[in-house]
């Protein structure tokens, strides 16, 4: 009884566990007073050397810069100004500091990442930029304005208090519509049921190519993050490249749904949509296009029908998709049998997990980028909220049914099952190396939900040819990747060649040998799936007799 309690204050007041591995890397360093003592004694000789170098800086000498990487202290006042730079030095050598004290108390490797890493959240926190004192920007913001800037601030943390419970406004949300300016590729409903509305877009072309392609977004997340925006959608960009393009909405779990399990997200989810392409089209063959966690799925759907001796899939494509999860990046730290545990418990009471949970936990893991920065700009800058079509999709937040999200996180992340081929769904044992098709596999350089080494790492995992494509970008903007100045690809050979060349098993070798090429992986995308998709022919009916049009694009379940 005692340790049902335990466990209940646990998941509530820690759910992911930092106090309790900050705690335990404490009593790790009281038990280690000579690595904590040597750690005090750098700190004592960074802080003294911090008066002579301020000097420097007033007198116009030369004086190595800091923290010339982050984005936060890029304002030349914390290069030039004596008293910026000197509060920017103290800070750094306090990260020092905690960073050193972690070492110390460091007796078991992952409890000292996570109290690493809870440690680094707090002080992003308390970072000068964070404080209208100590920010230049802010400062020199209040001089121009006559402190308007800070008037409007804290007009925007009272409101943001009062209707956000604290967290400031990030988007003007006045400024995007499903249906009008995201969301907005023509389509129809063709198919529901209790999980799943399929959209089928219109064709935009005399011509289609003779499989269609169905795209499989994750339910984490609303699907539109593969139709965002005109001129920034991946369905967009396909339909123009003369594909038939369907794609899977989710339902937003409520307390019913609460016994949804993994398996129905196969059944119902994407084999469910399988029939009805296959139905309105009559194609023998359907190309997958997977996201994050739909990329999963979609692997997991190819795996399943190699094992049923299904040949109905084409070629299958993955963006920042995480498969082989032995090195899983941030999310490792998160998703620790002690969190599991505590998310069971949360969910238990609902049946679900919480869209504004799960969307705060991906903020925190960014906090600089997805919460501090707004603090500065909305309640320090007195700015206005931006319209950014990511950031409102980001708002848009989704809830996790508890039996799907339990099984996911202990069969995947916690053990692995996927790439081990012990994983098994709806009955069928699942092994990607029966996986015989065509794969393209995107990772994104700047990703930190799937590190692109881990997403290249699950490219070894299938039977078939394999092609891997480094992009530019995160993990969304590297999926959001229309051409432009910025985009890029590093790849082995072209992607209308047949013959894929065969992938190293280490990553490291793998760049080494690749060539960057300045296209978006959407153009390469193209060029290697339209080749691998039939010839071109008359496009399909919108829907069917038996899977008639049921509603519009976007659907409803989106605005769930």
């Amino acid at each position: 009884m005692l340790e049902q309690v335990r466990q209940q204050l646990s998941a509530k007041v820690d759910p992911v566990g930092w106090f309790s591995a900050s705690a335990s890397v404490a009593r790790g360093a009281a038990r280690n007073p000579a690595a904590v003592a040597a750690a005090t004694g750098k700190l004592a000789m960074g802080l003294a050397q911090i008066p002579p170098d301020t000097l420097r800086v007033a007198v116009g000498a030369d004086t190595e810069p800091v923290a010339t990487d982050d984005a936060r202290f890029r304002n030349p006042a914390w290069r030039d100004n004596p008293a910026y730079f000197a509060v920017l030095r103290s800070y750094l050598c306090a990260r020092s500091y905690v960073d050193r004290l972690v070492d110390a108390g460091a007796e078991d490797a992952f409890k000292a990442a996570k109290a690493r890493q809870f440690a680094h959240l707090l002080l992003d926190a308390v970072a000068p930029t964070n404080n209208p004192v100590t920010n230049p920007e802010v400062l020199t913001r209040a001089i121009e304005t006559g402190g308007k800037n800070l008037a409007r601030g804290a007009t925007h943390l009272i409101e943001d208090v009062v209707k956000r419970g604290g967290r400031p406004l990030r988007i003007d949300e006045s400024a995007f519509t499903l249906g009008e300016n995201m969301a907005a590729t023509p389509g129809k409903v063709v198919f529901r049921n209790d999980l799943i509305e399929l959209i089928q877009y219109a064709p935009q072309t005399e011509q289609v190519h003779a499989t269609p392609l169905l795209a499989c977004p994750p339910w984490i997340n609303k699907y539109y993050i593969m139709d965002i925006a005109p001129g920034r959608s991946f369905v967009e960009w396909a339909i123009a490249h003369h594909r038939t393009v369907f794609l899977i909405s989710y339902r937003n779990p409520d307390e019913s749904m609460r016994d949804i399990g993994f398996d129905d997200y196969l059944v119902d989810g994407v084999k469910a949509a399988m029939n009805v392409v296959e139905e309105i089209t009559g194609a023998p063959k359907i190309d997958l296009v997977g996201l994050c966690l739909g990329g999963a799925m979609a692997s997991i759907a190819a795996g399943y029908l190699s094992g049923t001796d299904d040949s109905r899939l084409g070629t299958l494509t993955l963006a920042n998709t995480l498969l082989d999860y032995s090195e899983p990046g941030i999310l490792g730290l998160l998703t620790d049998p002690g969190t599991r545990a505590n998310a069971d418990i949360l969910m238990a009471r609902d049946g679900y997990l919480p869209g504004a949970d799960m969307s705060l936990t991906f903020d925190l893991l960014r906090a600089n980028d997805l919460i501090f920065r707004y603090w500065v700009s909305r309640w320090m800058l007195g700015e206005a909220p931006q319209a950014f079509d990511l950031l409102a999709w980001n708002e848009d937040s989704t809830r996790m049914p508890a039996a799907m999200h339990s099984t996911y996180l202990r069969t995947l992340y916690g053990e692995n099952q996927l790439a081990q081929g012990t994983f098994t769904i709806a009955g069928q044992a699942i092994s990607l190396a029966d996986v015989d098709s065509d794969v393209y596999i995107v990772g994104a350089i700047d990703d930190h939900i799937v590190p692109w080494e881990s997403s290249y790492a699950g490219a070894l995992l299938f039977g078939g040819k394999a092609r891997f494509v480094l992009s530019n970008g995160g993990h969304i903007a590297g999926i959001v990747n229309p051409p432009g100045k910025r985009s890029w690809v590093e790849t082995l050979g072209t992607p209308e060649d047949p013959a894929a060349p065969a992938l190293p098993a280490d990553p490291a070798t793998w760049r080494t040998s690749a060539q960057r090429h300045g296209v978006s992986w959407w153009e390469d995308w193209a060029a290697w799936a339209g080749p691998r998709a039939g010839e071109l022919q008359a496009p399909p009916p919108m829907g069917s007799e038996r899977h008639p049009s049921v509603g519009t694009a976007p659907g409803t379940y989106v605005f769930g």
